[in-house]
């Protein structure tokens, strides 16, 4: 399968980022931990990049299978969790370094108050 890399900017008044987001054969799933509706950023880069989409509350993803995670989290434990491993990250929320693991929250792998349109293709 090919797979297509996209760049994703901050939202009005966010933090963090860009990131660019890599789709490998084996790193191909977007998955979104948001404990709700599934957000439109998820889709959006799932259909730009060509990867699969999952519910990260419904199903367990392997870390090694996950090209991004999109969370919906206001400062608490779920900011962290994915940059302290690396995986990039896009917040929906207009959140920063906050939260318990706030020391691994870095621009490189992390970006906040993303809409659609702040999703661009690279390839």
């Amino acid at each position: 399968m090919s797979y297509r890399r996209v760049k994703i900017h901050r939202g009005p008044g966010g933090w963090g980022g860009p990131i660019v987001v890599e789709p490998t054969e084996t790193r191909n799933k977007i998955v979104y931990i948001t404990g709700g509706a599934k957000p439109e950023v998820a889709v959006r880069i799932a259909e730009l990049t060509g990867c699969e989409l999952v519910d990260g509350f419904k199903y367990g993803v392997k870390d090694s299978e996950i090209a991004c995670a999109v969370i919906n989290c206001g400062g608490t434990l779920r900011c962290g969790i994915y940059p302290q491993k690396r995986i990039p990250t896009v917040n929906i929320m207009a959140t920063g370094k906050s939260g318990p693991l706030a020391m691994f929250i870095k621009e490189d792998i992390y970006v906040s108050a993303v809409r659609p349109e702040n999703i661009e293709v690279l390839d």
